[in-house]
């Protein structure tokens, strides 16, 4: 149950999990490619976000190069593309590190988007949605798989309103591109 209904303009949070990644040897974690799927799924996930206009007003993407490489390809789906921030607390960010970046968001934005990594991801939403329709938290409790789409909808005034429990889930959705 969503444990207070705030004032304000309808928001959105959308999240997308990072497409899958290679693991090449000698790579650090944070430079990791995009895998051969990854490729395909990342441009998936943007017409996906298209397709549901659900377009934000601004990206936080993480600095790993598989994130920033999901943004670019995602995001070259769109005809125009919003502003994008990389900021280094989004990779392998915990809920309150998550939390903390999105509360610094600009009133005016009312359709945000996050693209991380996990487990810090499934933690946010799971710790934000008060509740969700159909089945959505169930299956972000199970698994959320790499390209994974979650979409958070709340009323504020300010992102820094937003608190555990304050969300409704309204959907979850696993692009994936041809090929796989």
């Amino acid at each position: 149950m969503i444990e207070r209904a705030g004032a304000g303009p309808l928001r959105r949070l959308v999240v997308l999990r990072h497409a899958k990644s290679a693991r090449p040897e000698g790579v650090t974690d944070h430079e990791r490619p995009l895998a051969a799927r990854g490729e395909r799924d990342a441009p998936a996930a943007g017409r996906a976000l298209a397709d549901a206009d659900c377009l934000p007003g601004l990206a936080l993407c993480s600095t790993a190069v598989r994130a920033r490489r999901t943004w670019d390809l995602a995001a070259a789906q769109w005809g125009t593309p919003p502003p994008v921030r990389h900021d280094p607390r989004l990779y392998h960010g915990e809920v309150r590190d998550l939390l903390a970046v999105i509360h610094e968001v600009p009133a005016g934005i009312e359709t945000l988007l996050l693209v991380g990594h996990n487990p810090g991801l499934e933690d946010l939403v799971l710790t934000l949605a008060g509740d969700g329709l159909d089945d959505t938290l169930d299956r972000v409790g199970a698994k959320f798989p790499t390209s994974a789409i979650a979409v958070l909808s709340w009323r504020g005034a300010a992102w820094r309103d937003l608190a555990p429990r304050t969300a409704l889930l309204t959907s979850v959705t696993v692009p994936r591109g041809g090929n796989r």
